[in-house]
This record gives C-alpha cells, structure tokens and sequence, in this order.
C-alpha cells in the first residue's frame, strides 16, 4: 500500500513527499489559471468571494486537529504501555522476594520474558506482528505465578498482589500489540491530503485575476500543510515509524534484573 510505505518513511522523505505532491498540484493550478491556452477558460470562474475559502480551509483545519489528536494520544499510550510493562516487571521480582516456593524460578521466568520482548518481539513490530515466543514466555510466568504453594508459603495477600501484578504486564503487552497493529491510518490520511488539495483549489479560484498573489497564497499554505501534516506524519505509527518507541525501558529493567550473584 502507497500510505505504508510513506508512513514507513525517514522524516526527510515524508517531508519531501508531501513537498512534492503540494508543489506539483500548485504548479498545476497556477498553470491552468494563467497559461495561455486555459486562461480564457479558467477566467470564468473569477467572482468566487473570499470567504468561499475560509469554509474549505476551516475543514480542512478541524479534520488535522483531530487527526493530530488522535496520534498524539496513540503515542502516548505506547509510551504509557512499554513503561507499564518495565513497572510491572520490576514489581514482580520486588514481590518474588516475599515468595520462599519458586521464588528464583519466577525471577528467571520474569528475565526470559522481557528478553524475548526485546531480542524478538520489538523487531516483529516493525512488520505488525508479535512473538510466538513472548506468547508462551507470558504463559510460563502466568503458570508460575498461579502455583498454589505459594499461596500457603508466602500468604494469600502476598499471592494476590503477585498474580495482579502479571495479569496487569499481561494487559499492557495486548496494549502494547493493539497500537502496534493499528491500521486506521490510510482512510484518515487520504481524507486530509484530498481536502488539503481541495483548499488549494479554493485558493486558486479566489486569486484568479492576480498571479503574484495566486503564486503568495498557494506557496504560503503548501509549506504550512507540508510542515503541519509531514510532523503528524512522523508519530503516526509508534512501534514501525521513523520515530518509533525506543525498547530502552525494558533493557534498562533487564539489567537492574541481573541474575543474583551465587555466593
């Protein structure tokens, strides 16, 4: 698909495509309206009033607003998910240590797990798609934490606390996947270029008998449209975008979960 490939883009090369897109049509509707073949032709539509193009460009305007919104808060979430599954993490091996049955054994489970998140799963997200491995690591540190001997050693409260705790790394991970598999994006994306070039028609109409103005008011607003749209661009997809999410937080919870030193 044409919008994958552009989201999947380097920042330059999301700019650069918008520039060209938004220059080309510029350059089609400055030649239409002056050339000398369609002037006479394109002079019959002079009278169009001002104010026409404020109502193109005012939906124009909100339809970017909540595109924005809306990609903001996906990364935002993706944020909020990733540093989930670090807290959660760290909590578990915090609470393994109130737990004599398999407390090591939950520690070593809990290890494996962010490790194939990281060496396994944070590469597959850049195609959508999520760990087979990471799946049944998630199991085995499900299965551990549910062992029933831990409730008779280490107390019911305690056992609680430890199986919340996996069930909430479990939640942020399907968080984590669900934003990474969003594919939303191409009717919202197609939707805001076509009316953005709609509103360079409507520029174009409403400067038909003056060129250096044409030429001003198109310029003026293919740079705002490509700078505004080409920096939204770049957050649209977290996990697979050239400002993708960083996997440093749970590195940085598998280093302080380093093995115990034997003494």
């Amino acid at each position: 698909m044409v919008f994958d490939t552009w989201l999947d883009m380097p920042v330059w090369g999301i700019l650069l495509s918008l520039a060209a897109v938004f220059c080309t049509t510029a350059t089609a509707i400055y030649g239409i309206a002056f050339s000398a073949r369609t002037r006479p032709y394109a002079q019959g539509w002079t009278g169009v009033v001002a104010p026409f193009f404020g109502s193109v460009a005012i939906l124009f305007a909100l339809l970017t607003g909540f595109l924005a919104n809306e990609v903001w808060e996906r990364d935002r979430q993706a944020t909020r998910s990733v540093l989930a599954e670090r807290d959660g993490v760290l909590a578990l091996q915090a609470l393994s240590a109130a737990t004599a049955a398999d407390r090591q054994g939950i520690r070593e489970s809990a290890r494996d797990y962010i490790r194939i998140l990281v060496e396994d799963e944070w590469p597959r997200m850049r195609d959508q798609e999520s760990s087979q491995k990471a799946e049944l690591a998630q199991l085995d540190l499900l299965t551990r934490a549910s062992a029933l001997q831990i409730s008779t050693e280490a107390g019911p409260v305690v056992h609680r606390a430890l199986l919340d705790t996996v069930l909430r790394l479990q939640t942020a991970r399907y968080d984590r996947l669900a934003v990474s598999g969003d594919r939303t994006d191409r009717t919202k994306w197609a939707a805001v270029l076509i009316l953005g070039l709609i509103t360079q028609m409507a520029l174009g109409l409403v400067h038909l008998e003056k060129p250096r103005a044409q030429i001003a008011a198109l310029s003026i607003f293919s740079a705002a449209a490509v700078i505004t749209l080409g920096l939204i661009a770049a957050r649209e997809r977290p996990f697979d975008g050239p400002l993708r999410q960083s996997s440093f937080p749970l590195e940085e919870a598998l280093t302080i979960m380093a093995p115990e030193p034997k003494s």
